[in-house]
């Protein structure tokens, strides 16, 4: 669909969920994809299919929330070929009030959600502009826009990661560097159907219906949706687009009022 062909991008998270879709995705159209993971036997198995499927992917075991490991890393990828593609995708998430939420919970949701994305930033840009530019696409969420039921620490963390996103876009216009960033409700990953075993024994299907009608549109996203908007952002065909927040929420924002 978009033509990425020798174009160097990295995905963190990019070994499960969303994250893997947007390396398959980024991979099929012609992306040379390294994928950041903390599990490293799922990411070497993952790119070992993308490979295996005509896709060039690599695996790395990466903590982004270590700034030292990260700088490392992408110092390493870059010796090897011009970075152009940054794809802040790794996040965790976390339930609870701001009274229920201590300050270790905080610090991990920050650790990696907000300090994660911010490494890697500061890893990537340097190069991108002795490369001559390139793009950058971070995963918030609707909860950076409107709140949500129980997610103080990962709502604040999405509402950094938007407001990241247009400072950066702000600060790069002059190096040809563009930054967005999309906000998906609820998309269906395996995490999903964990969480739903784990909360929810013997109530699953029941549960997974309750969620699905939260959109207005009546189901979850699929996590092939939200690869194809990034697959679309980081190609040459959204050259105008930078310092914008993509929701693709099934009408979560604006419908459900």
């Amino acid at each position: 669909m978009y033509n990425l062909k020798q174009k160097v991008a990295i995905v963190t998270g990019g070994a499960s969920g969303i994250g893997l879709e947007i390396s398959r995705t980024l991979a099929r159209n012609g992306a040379i994809v390294h994928i950041f993971e903390v599990n490293p036997d799922l990411a070497e198995r993952e790119a070992d299919l993308i490979n295996a499927n005509g896709g060039v992917a690599y695996a790395h075991r990466v903590d982004v929330s270590r700034q030292e490991e990260v700088m490392k890393k992408v110092a390493k990828i870059n010796d090897l070929h011009p970075i152009s593609i940054l794809v802040n995708n790794a996040g965790i998430s976390h339930i609870g009030t701001v009274e229920s939420t201590t300050e270790a919970d905080l610090d991990k949701v920050y650790n990696v959600n907000i300090k994660g994305a911010y490494n890697c930033l500061h890893a990537v840009i340097p190069f991108m502009k002795e490369n001559g530019g390139g793009v950058i696409v971070n995963m918030a969420s609707i909860a950076a826009s409107v709140g949500l039921s129980d997610r103080f620490a990962y709502s604040m963390s999405k509402g950094a990661i938007r407001a990241i996103t247009f400072q950066v876009a702000r600060d790069y216009l002059a190096f040809n560097i563009r930054c967005n960033c999309i906000s998906p409700a609820r998309v269906h990953t395996p995490f999903v159907d964990g969480f739903l075993k784990k909360a929810y024994p013997g109530k699953e299907s029941e549960m997974f219906e309750n969620l699905s009608k939260t959109q207005p549109i009546g189901r979850m996203g699929k996590p092939e949706e939200i690869a194809a908007l990034t697959a679309f952002l980081v190609s040459d065909q959204a050259g105008f687009i930078t310092g914008s927040d993509y929701p693709i929420d099934g009408g979560f924002i604006t419908l459900n009022n």
